[in-house]
């Protein structure tokens, strides 16, 4: 874990250092992922079933290609009741805001007379990638399926891995109340190519979202042209700026959420005050242990944790800037005026009391966000990656009067006669 002071000299090489470390695929995943990608391509069916013989260990025509619907209805049925509860609860929460991004059409006639407008409308058919195993994130269905029904998507088809065959009957619930149409027990690079290419099982999607590992990523972006996706996601992140009033075990908590993630994650705490550092840093070696995922916390905390002082929590927020986290908290007094001043974070959780695994859950805004200094260009999903937009006018004669011989002068300008004629010929007449 590095530990810097802002005040001392050499800071600013450190902290570039820290900003610009790579933590994601390498060239031989992306080579990798090049070969499966064409082989499933040029060879359909029998490439993904291969491909998942290999990684996950079943025979798809043995254990079945697709989950049937019954199936997901029967693992809603058999949940606890809690559980039940909790995942109505975040779908019904996610639902709600998602709802409201949903954009409006526009129609309107100018001071020329000229009809300006878009249309919004829904992909055809969207996949969404959900990582798999038993231990899988159902979560993860809900985060993506419900903001592509709020859009309007008629065909919503998943993707997960089922290591031997096996799959968390909470993910299969999570699809049942997403109101998931497809399962495909299909995971990694080979599924993501199934859906941008399409085989003789999987019909091919416009738009593939949700997480996956480093092999998931490169594949996207790879496809990224073939079908729209929503980011190239890579290890998970957060910043913490935090004051000494806090209660550092409510800190190392934080911190250590995402650290639990993967070995190649990163937590970062900012803070005005010394003992504080100590006191979380203390606090980060005590729970550790404690964790089911401690072999994974550790690693990561040790490789790519960080803990940086600074003179006031307000110096802290340029930095914050450069670094253009996927999850900053704002544990503070005045938590609103430091978020008045951020311009680059995927999702701001503000105040003590809104740490940010809550809203991995059941918050209602999404959990799907940008990393790797993305923040700085890109948003989480939202109902927008499951939309397009379709732009129209309506000129009538007096409409192209008063603007057309400013576009023959412009085409003619660029040494594009067909442009220029395709307008004047209609003022002619």
């Amino acid at each position: 874990m590095i530990r810097l002071d802002s005040t001392i000299p050499g800071f600013a090489a450190a902290f570039t250092t820290l900003v610009n470390a790579r933590r994601e695929a390498d060239e031989d995943v992306a080579r990798n992922v090049t070969h499966i990608i064409k082989r499933v391509r040029d060879e359909g069916d029998a490439a993904v079933k291969d491909l998942t013989r290999l990684f996950d260990k079943h025979d798809l025509d043995q254990t079945g290609w697709a989950i049937d619907r019954t199936d997901c209805l029967a693992a809603w049925e058999g949940l606890e009741p809690s559980l039940r509860d909790a995942l109505e609860l975040a779908a019904e929460r996610i639902a709600i805001y998602h709802a409201k991004q949903k954009p409006a059409d526009s129609d309107t006639i100018d001071a020329q007379g000229i009809r300006l407008g878009a249309r919004w409308s829904a992909v055809d058919a969207a996949g969404i990638y959900v990582p798999g195993g038993r231990a899988a994130y159902p979560s993860s269905v809900l985060m993506n399926a419900i903001p592509a029904k709020a859009a309007g998507v008629r065909r919503l088809v998943m993707v997960t891995p089922t290591p031997n065959g096996e799959i968390n009957p909470l993910v299969l619930a999570a699809a049942h109340i997403a109101g998931v149409d497809e399962i495909w027990r299909v995971g990694g690079a080979q599924a993501v190519a199934a859906l941008a290419y399409g085989t003789d099982h999987i019909a091919p999607v416009d738009v593939i979202t949700g997480p996956g590992n480093a092999w998931v990523a490169e594949a996207k972006r790879q496809l990224y042209g073939v079908v729209g996706i929503d980011m190239v996601a890579g290890p998970s992140e957060i910043v913490v700026v935090a004051d000494g009033k806090n209660d550092p075990d409510w800190i190392a908590a934080d911190l250590l959420s995402q650290a639990e993630h993967d070995p190649t994650s990163q937590s970062i705490l900012f803070t005005d005050d010394a003992a504080f550092a100590d006191a979380v840093a203390a606090a980060v070696d005590a729970q550790i242990p404690m964790l089911s995922t401690a072999e994974t916390a550790r690693t990561s905390w040790d490789a790519n944790g960080a803990i940086i002082l600074v003179p006031s929590l307000a110096e802290a927020i340029p930095l914050v800037d450069r670094l253009a986290p996927e999850h900053l908290e704002l544990a503070c007094d005045d938590a609103e005026a430091l978020f008045d001043l951020v311009r680059h974070a995927g999702s701001v959780f503000l105040g003590r009391h809104t740490p940010e695994a809550v809203g991995d859950y059941v918050a209602g805004p999404n959990h799907v966000l940008p990393t790797g200094r993305r923040a700085r260009f890109a948003s989480g999903l939202s109902v927008l990656d499951f939309m397009k937009r379709t732009s129209f006018l309506a000129l009538d004669p007096a409409g192209l009067a008063a603007i057309g011989p400013a576009a023959v002068a412009l085409a003619n300008a660029e040494g594009l006669p067909a442009h220029a004629r395709s307008v004047a010929i209609r003022l002619t007449d």
